[in-house]
């Protein structure tokens, strides 16, 4: 492969890589927003969730790439919907 191709490979994949991380930051800072709300502590969302919290976490510090079902244990543990998980601000960038 030509070397600007593979910097150009290397520009996209890093590229994704931060996008990536973005939405699982942005995801995180709205499961700890609604937790809060809801007057939760990690652990108690954690139970209702039926996820440990060590994995809670790393998903509130957008660490942890959370699957769509454990989102939607997540989400449901916080007595929403995706509809109403998403429409927020944090995803409308």
């Amino acid at each position: 492969m030509p070397l600007y191709q593979k910097q150009h490979l290397d520009s996209f994949v890093y590229f994704n890589i931060k996008k990536l991380m973005s939405i699982n930051i942005r995801i995180g800072d709205r499961i700890r927003e609604l937790r809060k709300v809801k007057g939760l502590s990690q652990e108690a969302l954690a139970n209702l969730a039926e996820v440990d919290r060590t994995y809670m976490t790393k998903v509130e510090t957008g660490k942890k790439n959370v699957t769509v079902k454990i989102l939607e244990k997540i989400i449901i543990a916080l007595e929403t919907d995706f509809g109403a998980f998403f429409n927020d601000n944090n995803f409308k960038k």
